[in-house]
């Protein structure tokens, strides 16, 4: 759905296209605008009861995962449960150490990499956590040291326990020990490792930190090993920025003050109804209130988008986010009419459209006139093609000149085609059931193509009809049962949408 809206626009409206290189998302970078059309209010308590808190979830780029290995035994299998069960077996002595019983309702600050520190010397916050049967954990003496890996690429919990002077026993007992445990089968790469051990070599405690906010805590126990699982808290704030697009709405909201990940929300939000490779232009606007996650009072990631506004030629979009009681979310418009249309507007993100839907033009491969019934989104060969609507797949292979290509059914008017894929989804068969977004191929020139493009055609009633154009029918609205929930958290989101809105006239004036 999301087109590549990184063009520039001049002061006449019209379009030229710029590549522009994303910024790392290694930092999230708040600034403010350095001109009148710029600005980012300041933070400001929500005052509605309706503020939801995020489900927090750091941004991550997807990790390669590692099996275990461990030396003569086989791999193995990792478990994504989060219920703590302790083991039935008793304790053992290889490299544990035997001490007196405490709570263990206290975590570790990590130690500095590669510099051991002895335990007098180790502040331990007490966080919030989930935690099994902590009745008889041993008691962390002073003539202990903290030791810390960093998991690196090709890393096994074999070779990080070798390196950390910890026996292969120790290991397969410890990952073995109850479910949780299992979880150190799927160590990744930047994780880091840190033992607590005495003098002697015995293990005290063990900490897998999977990132900022979340850690694997395992220690000896008197029956086994215990585990539990810490999750800092986040405090949720709420923010609000706005801006005007005088070259192009990436550079603009980055001025304002937005992320990546925020300005592609926003490009989400309102991509059903507004093409932002081809509509965008100079003068159009953008206002919206989101929440910010904050960790030890500094920010830590973006959150939700609550509630938007969109100014695209002198049309005003709004956008309010909704989540009901099963935890679905989507965003409405203020009369309670869903965001999401049945159809993305483009199935692809393009550079460009390299040809458009027209009754006859030259064929550059057969060399003659003939109609053109779709659009051609020019792409990089392997950007992915996603189906623009739930549907069922009732053609997947060869095609003549289309090349290898996708036909999907979308109830009984509606039918979309994809065309010159350099492959398909493995996954995507000849009657799978398909949702909007999924990914079904990958852009390339099969068939009768001089570059890598897609071809996207749009039928109703067996007609083509001019993707770019065609009137999209929308989802369903928001449900009758939550109609009244909806106006009471959408009328202050919307009020204070409207200050921002007048606020933006002001200053520009």
């Amino acid at each position: 759905m999301i087109n590549d809206y990184r063009f520039r626009t001049d002061s006449s409206g019209e379009k030229t296209f710029s590549r522009l290189l994303k910024p790392a998302l290694a930092a999230l970078i708040l600034s403010a605008a350095g001109s009148a059309v710029y600005w980012t209010l300041e933070q400001q308590p929500f005052d509605s009861g309706s503020q939801q808190q995020a489900d927090h979830s750091p941004t991550q780029t997807e990790p390669q995962i590692y099996e275990l290995a461990l030396p003569e035994r086989q791999a193995l299998p990792a478990s994504g449960s989060q219920h703590i069960t302790p083991p039935e077996s008793g304790p053992t002595t290889d490299n544990m150490a035997a001490t007196p019983a405490v709570s263990t309702a206290t975590t570790e600050k990590p130690a500095i990499t590669g510099t051991p520190t002895t335990a007098e010397n180790v502040d331990e916050p007490v966080e919030p956590e989930t935690q099994a049967h902590s009745d008889h954990a041993p008691t962390i003496a002073a003539d202990t040291t903290w030791i810390e890996e960093k998991v690196k690429r090709g890393d096994s919990l074999a070779k990080i326990f070798s390196r950390l002077g910890l026996s292969p026993s120790l290991l397969h007992r410890i990952v073995n020990s109850s479910e949780e445990a299992k979880q150190l089968a799927r160590i990744k790469p930047g994780e880091t490792l840190r033992v607590l051990t005495d003098d002697a070599g015995n293990l005290i405690k063990l900490v897998l930190q999977r990132n900022a906010i979340r850690s694997l805590h395992i220690q000896p126990g008197d029956e086994g090993f215990l585990t539990r699982l810490v999750e800092r808290q986040l405090e949720t704030r709420i923010a609000q920025s706005g801006g005007t697009i005088t070259n192009s709405l990436y550079e603009s909201a980055q001025r304002a003050g937005l992320s990546d990940d925020l300005i592609m929300e926003l490009a989400n939000i309102f991509g059903w109804d507004i093409d932002f490779a081809l509509e965008i232009r100079a003068g159009d606007s953008f206002n919206l209130i989101y929440e910010e996650e904050y960790l030890d009072g500094e920010l830590f990631d973006n959150g939700n988008i609550l509630a938007a506004e969109f100014v695209n030629r002198g049309n005003v979009y709004r956008a309010i986010r909704f989540q009901d009681e099963q935890g679905n979310s989507s965003y409405f418009s203020p009369d309670g009419s869903s965001m999401r249309k049945a159809f993305l507007r483009a199935p692809v993100d393009f550079r460009r459209i390299s040809s458009g839907f027209r009754t006859a033009r030259w064929h550059p491969v057969l060399g003659k006139k003939r109609p053109h019934k779709g659009v051609d989104y020019a792409a990089a060969t392997g950007t992915p093609i996603r189906a623009s609507g739930d549907g069922r797949v009732i053609f997947r292979g060869k095609k003549g000149g289309y090349g290898r290509t996708v036909i999907i059914k979308h109830g009984n008017q509606y039918t979309t085609l994809y065309a010159h894929m350099s492959r398909f989804n493995g996954k995507v068969k000849n009657g799978s059931r398909v949702q909007q977004g999924q990914t079904i191929g990958y852009v390339g020139k099969s068939g009768l193509a001089t570059g890598p493009h897609l071809h996207y055609e749009f039928r109703v009633n067996g007609i083509h009809r001019n993707p770019l154009t065609v009137k999209i029918p929308a989802a369903a609205p928001i449900d009758k049962r939550y109609k009244s929930d909806f106006k009471l958290q959408s009328e202050p989101l919307l009020a204070r949408l409207d200050l921002l809105s007048r606020t933006q006239l002001a200053t520009a004036e």
